[in-house]
């Protein structure tokens, strides 16, 4: 760390550590570093600082969580922490507690606006990024209450029809709760709602409950004040919820006082509550009737300030927009729209990975988000993210979103001329000072080609990715830095041909040099594939150095480095069809195993389709993926709840089986199941952007051993070579001119 370069402060913190008996943290951080290559950055102070916020809760829920559980806790506490559940962790030698078992949550939210609620498995709602929470119960005279996150099982949704809501019923013993949350606009305010429906077989109360917790863990409130009419909480003087209908009763209680859970049937009332600890609780409570159903709402303004664009079709306007998928599995259509809504909800300018714990901006996960809406055919919202790039670059060229990450210039680049060559537009004028400066730092941040060490010509020891393991000389850095000085030559061919051939020249060495290194690991590995580095074994990081084949396409889809690649990770970092990444995210994770679905769908390996119905059902019951999945639960063990990155990979992976670029032409149709043509009914996806235009790909069967397929496609210039290559029917090559063809099955 920085602070460790300045002499004094070492043996400042050496005596002072000594000298109360511990460890010497500058003797301990030596020792750590020494586990990974030598980099000018340690670990990204961004990280670092996520790190301690996150176990800084998981500190805080150490002291209050295993010392009440006879409060009502999220859905992750009860299951976690319960010894006959399979997600049970033992704490005794855990310092943080912290939710490495179901990190599952769903966002509501509105196109172009930055407040991102979540809801939980269970349907607690959480309106305000790392706040408080809502909760829905149901207390009935008789018997115990109905408390979701209690339940051990719910039915949930998204529902896509007309705006974006989360849906989750729970039943117990004669008591239904369906609690529906989603985000509209009200006078250019966004306003979070939350609609609590119960149903009960006797007379019972419905509670509407404010919750010091969220589904990290503790989440402080000090105040909470009943206003005169009844009808609305602020809580800490500065938030508001507003209720449909005054309150009938209403409780609170201090920490000391325990969860107002406990506190439902007093006969006293409290207005309001004060807790120094911050764990205030408080419960609005509604009578219903027998038999009879009850409903309320409660609204909980997001912003103090006015949006100026607030349309009440916005939703509708950009589904106009993006590509549509019809084939006869319901779940692979309720996937791609849930995907598409994801890029959309995430995409209010910057581009973010996930509405909670990754709520910031990366390169490296905007380059695919970015990439798949341009394929689905969002690109002026893509050309609005790609504008604020310039801003983020250093003076010496760097795309810096956090330091050490030396992907980040090859990203932008590849992705700015992606964004030329899908839209067919030029590149713009305010970038191209960006591109050279871009370019120029890759050049200039390569090491000495020289010495013939295996890290020669490489980038120099980085972060890179976190999954990929301690700082190291990463392929997956070389490889993106490769493609990005091929995207600056061919973003400035046409107007500085010079320069332009510069970086095709500097690419050429670069991939030589990387080439030079792959062979001293195949020496020392004895066979092909491609570790994460120089000097690893294989391990489950070489996962990254896929990126030459998908999606850079430096490589040629049948090169032995890259097959023999996939062919480790199938054999030693694969469980339930899925990859299991054992470093950081030890978890099942859906992107990188579409990563390598790719490769092999574009090797032509049928397996591919194993791994992609494997992810799908991976998703939760509201169509997202967490970043990394628990093996046992089936929960989120790691990341974001909603990963974005993941919902544009199965975007692109859809977009890949329908069409699909190759060298210079189009391969139409390879990913295509073949049981979906046992159901003779039309399949089509599209408009499918690719660098030679626009395409919409259409499959009509026709009995069993015949089908059709047509295309139509908007082409930015001349019509491309268009290849058909169904699964269990005859290749076709389309001649020129020709948008439809008829196949027949293969004999034999």
């Amino acid at each position: 760390m920085f602070w460790t370069k300045w002499l004094p402060w070492r043996f400042v913190l050496t005596y002072v550590a000594r000298s109360h008996g511990f460890l010497d943290p500058v003797a301990l951080l030596s020792r750590l570093h020494r586990f990974a290559q030598p980099s000018e950055v340690g670990e990204p102070v961004e990280l670092l600082r996520a790190g301690v916020v996150f176990h800084a809760r998981g500190l805080i829920n150490s002291r209050v969580i295993q010392h009440n559980l006879d409060w009502v806790w999220p859905y992750w506490v009860q299951r976690q922490f319960d010894p006959a559940d399979q997600a049970f962790i033992p704490r005794a030698f855990s310092i943080t507690h912290v939710n490495l078992t179901h990190r599952n949550w769903t966002a509501v939210g509105l196109p172009d606006c930055e407040e991102l609620p979540i809801v939980d498995p269970r349907g607690l709602l959480t309106p305000f990024l790392d706040g408080w929470s809502l909760d829905g119960w149901i207390k009935p005279d008789k018997g115990d209450p109905l408390y979701p996150s209690q339940c051990k099982s719910a039915f949930q949704q998204w529902q896509l029809e007309e705006d974006v809501r989360v849906a989750t019923t729970t039943e117990k013993e004669g008591l239904r709760l369906t609690q529906v949350a989603w985000v509209e606009w009200q006078e250019g305010i966004p306003v979070c709602i939350l609609e609590l429906t119960a149903d009960a077989t006797q007379n019972a109360k419905l509670v509407l409950s404010l919750r010091p917790q969220n589904p990290e863990g503790v989440s402080f409130i000090h105040q909470i004040d009943l206003n005169r009419q009844r009808d609305g909480w602020t809580v800490d003087e500065d938030k508001r919820v507003d209720f449909s209908e005054p309150a009938e009763r209403h409780v609170a209680s201090e920490y000391h006082g325990g969860d107002v859970a406990l506190h439902l049937d007093d006969k006293a009332e409290q207005q309001s509550v004060q807790c120094d600890v911050g764990m205030a609780t408080a419960a609005a409570l509604f009578d219903v009737k027998a038999g009879q159903t009850r409903k309320i709402r409660a609204s909980i303004p997001l912003s103090r300030h006015r949006y100026s664009l607030t349309p009440n079709n916005q939703w509708q306007t950009l589904r106009q927009e993006q590509s549509r998928l019809q084939c006869p599995e319901e779940k692979y259509c309720q996937l791609y729209e849930g995907a598409l809504t994801s890029l959309l909800l995430h995409s209010p300018g910057d581009v973010y990975p996930g509405p909670y714990t990754y709520k910031r901006f990366w390169f490296r996960d905007a380059a695919f988000i970015l990439h798949a809406m341009l394929s689905a055919g969002l690109a002026r919202r893509v050309e609005r993210t790609l504008d604020k790039f310039p801003e983020r670059q250093t003076r010496s060229g760097y795309f810096r979103s956090q330091e050490g990450e030396w992907d980040a210039n090859g990203e932008v680049l590849w992705i700015l001329q992606r964004y030329s060559q899908l839209t067919g537009k030029p590149v713009k004028s305010q970038w191209r000072k960006a591109i050279r400066e871009g370019a120029d730092w890759i050049i200039h941040k390569r090491l000495p080609d020289k010495g013939g060490k295996p890290h020669a010509g490489l980038l120099p020891p980085g972060f890179s990715a976190e999954h990929l393991g301690p700082n190291d000389y990463y392929y997956w850095d070389d490889f993106w830095g490769i493609a990005g000085l091929n995207a600056a030559a061919g973003l400035l061919a046409d107007e500085q041909p010079q320069l332009a051939e510069k970086y095709r020249l500097a690419a050429q060495e670069f991939e030589q040099a990387v080439s030079r290194s792959l062979e001293h690991c195949q020496k020392r590995l004895n066979r092909p594939a491609m570790p994460a580095s120089p000097y690893r074994r294989l391990d489950a990081g070489a996962i990254g150095s896929l990126a030459c084949g998908y999606p850079l396409e430096l490589y040629e889809k049948d090169d032995p480095r890259l097959l023999d690649t996939v062919a480790f990770l199938l054999d030693k970092c694969f469980v339930q069809t899925l990859f299991f990444q054992d470093m950081i995210h030890s978890g099942l994770n859906a992107y990188l195993t579409l990563h390598a679905a790719q490769v092999m769908l574009r090797a032509g390996d049928k397996r591919f389709q194993t791994l992609m119905d494997a992810v799908a059902n991976l998703a939760t019951p509201t169509g997202q993926w967490p970043e990394a999945v628990h093996p046992q639960t089936g929960g989120g063990c790691m990341g974001d709840g909603h990963h974005v990155w993941a919902a544009a990979e199965w975007v692109l992976m859809q977009h890949q089986c329908f069409v699909r670029e190759e060298g210079e032409g189009l391969v139409l149709c390879s990913g295509i199941p073949e049981r979906w043509l046992g159901h003779q009914e039309p399949i089509s996806l599209g408009p499918v952007h690719t660098k030679h235009g626009s395409i919409k790909v259409e499959i009509i069967p026709r009995g069993s051993d015949r089908v059709e397929v047509s295309w139509q496609a908007n082409w930015h210039h001349k019509e491309p070579p268009v290849e058909v290559r169904l699964p269990g029917f005859v290749i076709s090559r389309a001649k020129p001119g020709t948008e439809c063809l008829e196949l027949e099955r293969e004999s034999g």
